[in-house]
């Protein structure tokens, strides 16, 4: 079994997974509601996306913008972490995620890590990166 996060946008998806591609790398799949079958009976609108995948290594992040017709809900509650083995990654993914966006709190050594950071991305994503190592 896998676990995976699935995020819900608010038309942005597309925009969003392309920084996600750009600072995490991995290979990246997308495919536009337009881009569905016809006799699925889905919205034709195709600036959104239906679904999309980001895989780096062995992890997964999965995403869609909201069906047009239905209400956007901003995610809460949650956040996505990343957890990382050297000073330098961690620097690296804080820099390249936060920026454009809300950090509650910004990287730094304490006393469970060697770098910690939490922040929400310029689309409203929650994120904590984690150095537990320090190398």
């Amino acid at each position: 079994m896998k676990i995976i996060p699935y995020l819900t946008f608010n038309g942005r998806c597309k925009e969003a997974f392309a920084l996600y591609k750009d600072v995490l790398g991995g290979e990246l799949f997308s495919m536009s509601f337009a881009e569905a079958p016809e006799d699925v009976g889905m919205p034709k609108d195709a600036d959104l996306i239906m679904h999309t995948c980001l895989t780096v290594g062995n992890f997964s992040l999965m995403a869609s913008d909201c069906p047009p017709g239905q209400p956007y809900r901003q995610p809460q509650g949650v956040s996505v972490s990343l957890n990382v083995d050297s000073v330098e990654e961690a620097e690296r993914l804080f820099n390249g995620l936060s920026a454009g966006g809300t950090v509650q709190m910004p990287l730094a050594k304490t006393f469970w890590a060697e770098r910690f950071a939490m922040f929400e991305d310029r689309f409203g994503i929650a994120w904590m990166v984690n150095c537990e190592g320090g190398k």
